[in-house]
């Protein structure tokens, strides 16, 4: 099993570090004594600020479970999760959703639009609903580098289904959180459609300097990130640096061959 990849801090008294997010030791388990399961078994991982990361594994592995746990969306077991330097384990509520809402954001397969709301409103919502005025500039980017420009005034029911993921990415993007994670975000768009959204969060980490960490089982959207990790039995096992589609699929392809002879 590979360990975890050692980072370098950027120098400078009160910089920030090059890692956005890590996990230490953590572990995830559901249920006590024969009918416990561990999700993620001691799992060490650095995300390296300012980089496309890609998680892939086989159903079961743990994938989706340590994005959740990165994020903050589900409690660990055991073992620390920091983003940036703010260990999140622990949080109580109230503070836990406050530091998802100012300093996260998320995609999913589900577009999650309101459908009485345009598109820009629905971009903005997040922001409107933490009482906080997004930065003109910055949304103009956002929405120039998604392509949205022309469409702004149209509802989800008049938008395709590439153009409505295209606007939760906008949204995720607006609030400018330090990371942002997607958890197989273009899983209900055909290939065309999935490659405008990759592209575009290819686009929002190499022009605006985002942080984006995805699940998939895609190897095709896998070959947009630099680095791809993969989990087995909850374990990190092997990581991979500018995967292309035909590397990241001979990789799953052994590790299927693996799990049939083991």
């Amino acid at each position: 099993m590979t360990s975890a990849v050692t980072i370098p801090r950027h120098g400078g008294t009160g910089g920030r570090t090059a890692v956005a997010a890590r996990a230490r030791q953590v572990v995830k388990a559901y249920g006590a004594g024969e009918t416990r399961v561990v999700a993620l078994d001691h799992v060490d991982v650095d995300i390296a600020r300012g980089q496309f990361t890609a998680i892939m594994g086989p159903s079961g592995s743990g994938k989706s479970t340590l994005m959740h746990c990165l994020a903050g969306l589900d409690t660990v077991t055991s073992g620390q999760i920091y983003l940036d330097e703010t260990e999140i384990t622990g949080l109580k509520d109230k503070k836990l959703t406050q530091l998802r809402r100012d300093r996260i954001g998320f995609i999913f397969q589900a577009y999650n639009l309101l459908p009485t709301l345009n598109a820009l409103e629905n971009i903005t919502l997040p922001m409107d609903i933490a009482g906080r005025k997004p930065d003109k500039g910055w949304l103009e980017q956002v929405v120039e580098t998604v392509g949205l420009s022309s469409r702004l005034k149209h509802r989800p029911n008049q938008l395709s289904g590439g153009q409505q993921q295209r606007v939760a990415v906008a949204r995720a993007l607006a609030a400018r959180p330090e990371i942002i994670f997607g958890d197989e975000p273009t899983g209900n768009l055909d290939s065309r459609a999935g490659a405008e959204v990759l592209g575009f969060l290819r686009r929002s980490v190499d022009d605006l300097g985002q942080t984006i960490v995805m699940v998939t089982h895609d190897p095709v959207a896998a070959s947009y990130a630099d680095r791809v990790l993969y989990l087995a039995d909850g374990r990190i096992v092997d990581e991979m640096f500018k995967p292309t589609a035909d590397t990241v699929l001979d990789r799953m392809k052994d590790f299927d061959a693996r799990g049939r002879t083991s």
